[in-house]
């Protein structure tokens, strides 16, 4: 069952990235916001393979670039992702 993992909190505070990594599958995607958008630093979030999202208004206001593996989206499109995938898990 494809599930939306969403990562709000800096891989620099804590390992919630490194644990949702952990657990995702082939056909899961994590979205990254709040200050997880600095999980675009991780090394290992390209490496498994699965769809990066991040959202726009986050990764903009903290000036990063986007790498060519992640998708950037809206308020509008995140809800979209909700919609997309059968499960969301938000990892707080």
């Amino acid at each position: 069952m494809p599930t939306l993992h969403v990562v709000s909190h800096s891989p620099f505070s804590d390992n919630r990235l490194a644990s949702c990594l952990r657990v995702c599958g082939s056909q899961d995607a994590i979205l990254l916001c709040g200050d997880g958008v600095y999980g675009l630093h991780d090394p290992d979030l390209p490496a498994k393979g699965v769809k990066v999202f991040v959202l726009a208004e986050d990764h903009q206001a903290r000036n990063l670039s986007l790498p060519d593996w992640a998708v950037s989206v809206d308020y509008p499109g995140f809800v979209q992702l909700s919609i997309d995938y059968d499960k969301v898990n938000s990892w707080l």
